[in-house]
């Protein structure tokens, strides 16, 4: 039962990320500053959770005093650097890019829960995220070799790279600690330790004039940033994780591609190709190895 709840979970967040970079890209045709974007999300995620959660995180000071130094990374590397990476990277980049490198981001946890011992892999977790790639691979590049070889790394293109290894980070210090807080009070301490975090980069751009402009386009932008790929996405993921491991749940990252194509389909008015079916096939078999391996572990 646990795990089907965070089965559900899982493919929630990867929803609310999926529109995460949907979003991102039309705030960035708007001119809206990428920093800025970050910094006002988060601080509108913070008024948000505060009525839930002071009351949690004045009973649990002592834990999350204790535990402040690791609290801090947590909020660097997800709210700080990884959100800054990938608005930063979809100004010098497609949304085809920043998704594909984004699916890297189970491999980088599975390579760093080696690493760091955190989780033991196996070779049906290795063969489900191989072939979950290769679902993406086919998406992304609709079965044509030119599209893949024509990916240069750009600006863009490093900065998303730098944008998955922070996650990958973030993943696995997350499963490697076992919290003793509620799991919204925690979410909203990471939100703010990385708020902290994300300040220092809002002063710079503001400082340089790239000064955000209030309409209701960016009230809209800010409203659907901050329910759903932030408070929406932060909540399943974590929960996720704590049920099911690093590991795993990173192989459901494999899913915001397929996600981000289906919902270009639709603001896009882009046609369902055999493409989109055969790499929909893929991810889901790599999904099911990868669940069959925990299960049998």
């Amino acid at each position: 039962m646990q795990n089907t709840k965070a089965y559900i979970m899982l493919v929630c967040a990867s929803l609310f990320w999926a529109g995460n970079f949907i979003v991102g890209k039309y705030a960035f045709l708007t001119d809206i500053p990428p920093l800025s974007l970050v910094f006002y999300r988060w601080t509108l995620v913070w008024f948000i959770l505060l009525p839930f959660t002071y009351k949690e995180i004045i009973k649990y000071k002592d834990i999350i005093l204790k535990n402040l130094p690791l609290l801090f990374l947590l909020g660097f590397t997800s709210v700080g650097l990884f959100n800054s990476f990938t608005y930063l990277a979809l100004i010098h980049t497609q949304v085809i890019n920043a998704s594909l490198f984004n699916a890297a981001i189970p491999a980088i946890i599975i390579l760093l829960c080696f690493l760091f011992k955190v989780e033991k892999t196996n070779k049906f977790q290795i063969l489900g995220l191989i072939i979950s790639v290769l679902g993406i691979i086919t998406i992304i590049t609709k079965l044509n070799l030119d599209i893949l070889l024509s990916l240069n790394f750009n600006k863009g293109d490093l900065i998303m790279v730098g944008g998955a290894l922070t996650w990958g980070i973030y993943s696995t210090l997350l499963k490697r600690k076992k919290f003793t807080l509620p799991l919204l009070t925690l979410v909203h301490v990471i939100c703010t330790l990385g708020l902290i975090s994300v300040l220092p980069q809002f002063l710079y751009e503001y400082t340089n004039g790239q000064v955000i402009k209030f309409d209701i386009n960016l009230v809209y932008t800010l409203i659907f940033l901050a329910l759903f790929p932030s408070i929406g996405s932060y909540y399943c993921w974590a929960g996720a994780v704590s049920i099911v491991g690093a590991n795993r749940a990173g192989i459901s990252l494999s899913l915001i591609p397929l996600f981000s194509t289906i919902m270009a389909i639709g603001i896009y008015d882009e046609k369902f190709q055999f493409f989109h079916l055969i790499g929909a096939i893929l991810i889901i078999l790599g999904l099911l190895l990868s669940n069959k391996e925990i299960k049998n572990a």
